[in-house]
């Protein structure tokens, strides 16, 4: 039986597969590699997927899940951390790009809800393209990159009462105060349960699904609450993208949030590509080679509008000349989420036909210039500042804003993936050292147990990356892999170097067999306790017979350097271990109770008791009633009840001993 779906996605994911590569040469985002994919298999390109319905349901899926992956980073306290940033700059930013656009637009002759609402559009910036190069850059944390990501977050927030307006300014409705009304209420109803569901309900039931240790079972909890949330508000006549949004803030307030994102997103990468597929197949690329003059006109008017805006929004925020406009020239161009408010403009109205196709060909421009910019930026912000005559500033208010998470603080810290005893006595020593530490473990209950105790512990799967990065993984000086699982900790270990090069790795193996494997995937130390008990025991025989402690330790040293080699032996014959001879001399100092109260030894002097000729025996010590006697002489006295410390032969000690239990 032939399934027609199986067929398009096929077609779509292999097509993308080539095109992305070739993209990836040029430097060209990943989203236009998705985007050209729709171009050519769409029906005004070479029409091998006439039928676009199919990829638009999974596209839906996509958009669910795009917006529940941005509730799931969002946070109520995190926001308030950055107020200022966000609420002032995003505001100044999206809703200047809208006046302007709706003034430009309303002049040139369109409606007024339609400029509005191609204006709503403009306003938005890539989220995926601008945040993935900045941090290629290692620009994140930079006070430009800290405006940008404020007002990009302002974006994500604003695009949901977007998408609320959008039909009360088609005209859906005669009574525009009572709809007004009813939204309020549904979005009261909607911020009600949210609320409930946050602080009560998901934690709880996350926390027993935690309890399972099942992932599977963690994924399916999760999927579920995303797509109930979405059809409830659905049902309620708000949009699919709302509730997966708020849905995604519940279960932010959780301590299972960073675990949950790191299990959807490769779900979020798949269906998220084929919404920008079908946004793709949407483009007609004979009606923009057709009206190329004009969409390039207002492609350069769009990045002109929205870089000088930008600009102005970082200056009210007080930040320099130069820090400004490299704002401006980095979210220039229009986002993903403009797609998503543009099928609502669709579905209303307020789009036309061919206002569309130049929405999308002038969107796919200012993504395809957005790599090339923010490439050189740098250089042309300072450019410009200079041809403004602006002074340098060396500091100002804006770059102490405070950290969104905590753990970005950490630096040159150790973390410990795996609290079992392993875990915790590294976690432990670290505490008494005073040297920075965060762990990363998966079991719920223990999580839960040591945050009450102070213990700076992430809930998460250290196989996914985002848990990884969540613990500032790059910053690390040791990660110690103390896991049970042989598989898992290969995986850790693999994912971890695609990461970091930098980073020392302490794995725990059980087994040596297990080591060549860890080694090869780039732990700098294996430590197996098959052996490592071994050498322990061994170590206080070696100390029993007298051995001096750096022969002890050369020794043990010399049987890990060569992979255990010695005690993996079953042949029986002697391993070369160097120069490393152990001798055992006919030596031993013991400590013994004197229990008899015979006259012959007790209560004399040592002189009378003869004890030097009589066992061939030294008395080095004596403890009486917790004192230590260390100035042994012939005058000395031995008392009942004391421990005396004895030097000599093994024979001869074990006969003083049995006297002294006489």
């Amino acid at each position: 039986m032939e399934i027609p779906l199986l067929t398009d996605i096929i077609v779509v994911l292999g097509l993308a597969v080539l095109v992305i590569m070739l993209f990836q040469r040029f430097r060209f985002p990943t989203i236009l590699g998705f985007l050209a994919t729709g171009v050519i298999t769409g029906p005004h390109g070479f029409g091998i997927i006439p039928d676009t319905h199919q990829i638009e349901v999974l596209a839906e899926i996509g958009v669910i899940l795009l917006l529940f992956i941005i509730g799931m980073e969002f946070s109520l306290h995190n926001l308030f951390l950055i107020k200022r940033t966000v609420f002032v700059g995003g505001a100044v930013q999206v809703f200047l790009t809208i006046l302007l656009v709706t003034v430009l637009l309303n002049t040139a002759g369109m409606a007024l809800p339609q400029a509005i609402f191609i204006g709503f559009l403009f306003s938005l910036s890539s989220t995926a393209i601008v945040l993935k190069l900045l941090q290629d850059k290692d620009e994140l944390n930079s006070p430009h990159g800290k405006i940008v990501l404020a007002i990009l977050i302002f974006q994500d927030i604003i695009v949901v009462p977007m998408m609320l307006v959008a039909p009360l300014m088609a005209g859906g409705t005669q009574n525009i105060a009572q709809a007004l009304l009813l939204m309020l209420l549904k979005g009261v109803l909607v911020i009600v349960f949210v609320l409930l569901s946050a602080r009560y309900v998901v934690p709880r039931l996350l926390y027993q699904v935690a309890q399972t240790k099942s992932r599977e079972l963690f994924i399916l909890s999760v999927v579920v609450i995303c797509f109930a949330v979405a059809w409830l508000t659905s049902r309620l006549g708000l949009s699919l993208a709302l509730g997966a949004f708020m849905a995604g803030l519940i279960i932010s307030e959780s301590e299972y949030s960073h675990q949950a994102t790191s299990n959807i997103i490769p779900f979020r990468e798949l269906f998220s590509s084929f919404f920008f597929v079908s946004i793709g197949m949407l483009l007609d690329a004979s009606f923009m080679l057709e009206h190329l003059p004009y969409i390039l006109g207002l492609t350069l008017l769009i990045i002109l509008v929205k870089t000088f805006v930008a600009t102005i929004a970082a200056k009210i925020l007080r930040y320099p000349l130069r820090t400004s406009l490299m704002v401006g020239l980095a979210i220039f161009q229009v986002g993903e989420f403009a797609f998503i408010l543009s099928k609502t403009g669709i579905k209303y109205g307020l789009l036309t036909p061919e206002v569309y196709q130049y929405f999308l060909s002038v969107s796919l421009l200012t993504m395809a210039f957005t790599p090339f910019v923010i490439n050189k930026y740098q250089p042309i912000a300072s450019g410009l500042s200079k041809l403004l005559g602006a002074q340098p500033h060396l500091a100002h208010a804006g770059d102490n804003q405070p950290d969104n998470d905590p753990l970005h603080h950490l630096d040159d810290h150790v973390v410990i993936i795996g609290y079992g005893i392993n875990g915790r006595n590294v976690a432990k020593a670290a505490r008494y050292a005073r040297i920075p530490y965060v762990i990363v473990e998966l079991d719920a209950i223990t999580v839960r147990r040591e945050r009450r105790f102070g213990e700076p512990i992430v809930y998460g799967d250290a196989m996914h990356h985002m848990i990884l990065h969540h613990v500032n993984i790059q910053k690390a000086r040791v990660v110690v892999i103390a896991v049970s699982d042989p598989a898992a900790t290969k995986r850790i270990l693999s994912g971890i170097r695609q990461i970091t090069d930098k980073v020392h790795i302490i794995v725990r193996t059980r087994f040596v067999l297990e080591m060549a494997e860890n080694y090869h995937l780039g732990a700098d130390e294996v430590v197996p306790e098959e052996f490592e008990t071994s050498i322990e025991i061994f170590t206080r025989v070696l100390a029993k017979y007298l051995q001096p402690r750096d022969q002890i330790e050369a020794f043990t040293n010399s049987i890990r350097a060569d992979n255990y080699q010695m005690l993996r032996t079953l042949n029986g014959r002697k391993q070369s271990l160097g120069h490393y001879d152990i001798e055992l001399p006919d030596f031993e100092i013991a400590s013994l109770k004197i229990f008899t109260s015979g006259s012959n030894i007790v209560n004399k002097p040592l002189r009378e008791a003869n004890l030097r000729q009589r066992f061939s025996i030294t008395i080095v010590g004596i403890n009486r009633e917790g004192q230590t006697i260390h100035n042994i002489d012939a005058e000395t006295f031995l008392l009942q009840g004391d421990v005396v410390y004895v030097a000599g032969k093994p024979a001869d000690i074990s006969r003083f001993d049995n006297l002294l239990r006489e």
